[in-house]
């Protein structure tokens, strides 16, 4: 199956990571981090070919990785502005 070869994973990262490049914002980092990470794995034999393990792995990479993104990089304190008035009102 192509889902149990480590370079269709590591492949998938790259093409993640060029999105991410193209549309910014943390998530398809933070999966392209993961699939790379899963295809690491399966390179060095850890994982075997379940497709539901090899789901699980990547899931929990993806988040973690995401999670390490967002509090390494995220959102800076004053980013977010919240609008107490409209500009229509008078």
């Amino acid at each position: 199956m192509l889902w149990q070869l480590w370079w269709v994973w590591m492949i998938a990262g790259a093409i993640l990571g060029i999105l991410e490049v193209v549309i910014p914002g943390f998530i398809l980092l933070g999966f392209a981090i993961g699939a790379a990470l899963t295809g690491l794995l399966l390179w060095a034999g850890i994982l075997g070919g379940s497709l539901a393990v090899l789901l699980l792995v990547f899931a929990v990479a993806s988040l973690a990785a995401w999670l390490f993104l967002r509090k390494v990089v995220g959102v800076r304190r004053g980013q977010i502005r919240v609008w107490d008035s409209d500009i229509n009102d008078n």
